[in-house]
């Protein structure tokens, strides 16, 4: 459902898999354990190699090796993996997969480890991601990423061609009715074709769209989940976290979200969105669109790729508000690991300061552990970008829930295909919508 990386959550970075070595092999001493530990962020892997080469220091015994896997086939090879007892020792899950593993015991409880210290270091950690996790009365992972909300990247000098500030963009809003539409009026402004033309201009020809203003497609985090709260209306149930789809008020955001593409023509088609969760990002680095909603985990990608100037700006208000969603991510311990006392180990130290600040420090994510949280704020600050965007929308508000479920991954497989042909216009919102709810809630509860 979308590159929800943390569903989206955190992007599919890696172009193959690459293995990196946290602490390596060669100051290791003969008869040394190995643990490894699994992730989908390249520029997060490099980060906890700093980590871990602290950890080797102090414990030259246990040597961390860290695979990185794409996000692309990351929880395909997961389930495989799982399933085929070679996972491996420590593991990165987000609170849309984590639940199947957590019912089917394949997670170690963190307060095992902790003991009765258990209460003291969740103290120390972010509370919102300790509470997405928990389940059962039980902790089943050591939280390490937690995002701000969703806010907008912005290309500064197709904003200025446009004749359009950072001001103007800086509280978009979003309305079905078209009252006080900002959004698509500044889209079309920043939407052009081949010859020139915008997409507010007649003659404007949108077959042939050289740049978007907007970057809306089938991302669950950066797109769906915003809009629908934004709207007011719900994805899934609280309780039993069917697909609440047919909400009329999440009608109402898809529509429109359907609408920017196939109507307004601002965003990217879904011919080649739906299929690649990397487009619209790839697409505002080539200089492509102006304006790409997204959250922290994209970050550290704009600021090494893009050979633009560029700027942050708070996420669209729409009838609701400018709700947002936010999520983290955890490590997680392999039940059954072969190595149980060095993985505790690993686990207890990426929940120190000490072991999750690298994280912060080079600007990859937001830290889970709070204490290290003041060493991202730094990063960035020292390089001149501005991240209130990405907590105002969430400081004091509030958000939409992140993904969740038992078998979330299976029912929003079952629901994808509808969604594409709603996406694509093939299908009618309301009628598309309802079929996918159906499909996908076969399968939550199948």
């Amino acid at each position: 459902m979308g590159s929800s990386r943390i569903t989206l959550a955190i992007g599919a970075i890696a172009a193959a898999a690459l293995a990196l070595t946290g602490c390596t092999g060669a100051n290791s001493s003969p008869g040394s354990t190995t643990v490894t530990f699994r992730l989908w962020d390249k520029n997060a892997a490099a980060a906890y190699e700093t980590s871990f080469a602290e950890f080797h220091k102090q414990n030259p015994e246990i040597t961390v090796k860290v695979d990185v896997v794409p996000w692309a086939n990351y929880w395909t090879k997961l389930r495989t993996d799982v399933a085929g007892g070679s996972a491996d020792d420590v593991y990165w899950i987000n609170k849309s997969n984590y639940l199947s593993y957590a019912r089917a015991g394949d997670l170690i409880d963190v307060g095992s480890i902790y003991g009765s210290d258990a209460a003291s270091a969740e103290q120390g950690w972010e509370p919102a991601v300790v509470k997405q996790f928990t389940d059962g009365g039980k902790l089943w992972g050591v939280p390490q990423l937690s995002d701000g909300g969703i806010g907008v990247y912005y290309n500064k000098k197709l904003l200025a061609d446009a004749g359009i500030s950072p001001a103007d963009i800086s509280h978009l809003t979003w309305n079905p009715s078209g009252e006080n539409d900002t959004l698509i009026k500044t889209t079309q402004k920043l939407t052009k074709d081949s010859s020139g033309k915008t997409a507010d201009q007649a003659g404007f020809n949108p077959s042939n769209a050289t740049q978007w203003g907007y970057s809306c497609a089938q991302d669950g985090q950066a797109i769906m989940l915003p809009f629908v709260g934004s709207a007011g209306g719900t994805m899934q149930d609280p309780q039993t976290a069917d697909f609440t789809f047919t909400n009329p008020k999440t009608v109402t955001a898809f529509q429109y979200m359907v609408d920017l593409i196939n109507k307004y023509h601002v965003s990217p088609s879904a011919a080649d969105t739906n299929g690649n969760g990397n487009y619209t990002l790839d697409a505002f680095l080539q200089g492509k669109i102006a304006l790409f909603q997204s959250g922290l985990y994209n970050m550290a990608n704009i600021s090494k790729s893009a050979k633009f100037a560029w700027g942050t700006a708070m996420l669209p208000a729409g009838p609701a508000g400018a709700v947002s969603v936010t999520n983290g991510i955890v490590a997680v311990g392999n039940v059954k690991t072969s190595h149980q006392a060095a993985t505790e180990k690993v686990l207890k130290w990426i929940g120190t300061k000490e072991g999750n600040a690298p994280i912060g420090a080079t600007g990859a994510n937001l830290p889970g552990v709070t204490a290290a949280q003041q060493s991202y704020f730094d990063y960035w600050k020292g390089q001149g970008v501005d991240v209130s965007p990405f907590f105002d929308v969430v400081k004091n508000k509030p958000t939409i829930p992140a993904y969740a479920g038992q078998n979330f991954t299976p029912a929003s497989t079952a629901a994808k295909p509808f969604l594409d042909q709603v996406f694509l216009g093939q299908l009618p919102v309301q009628s598309g919508l309802q079929q996918a709810q159906d499909a996908g809630n076969k399968a939550m509860n199948g």
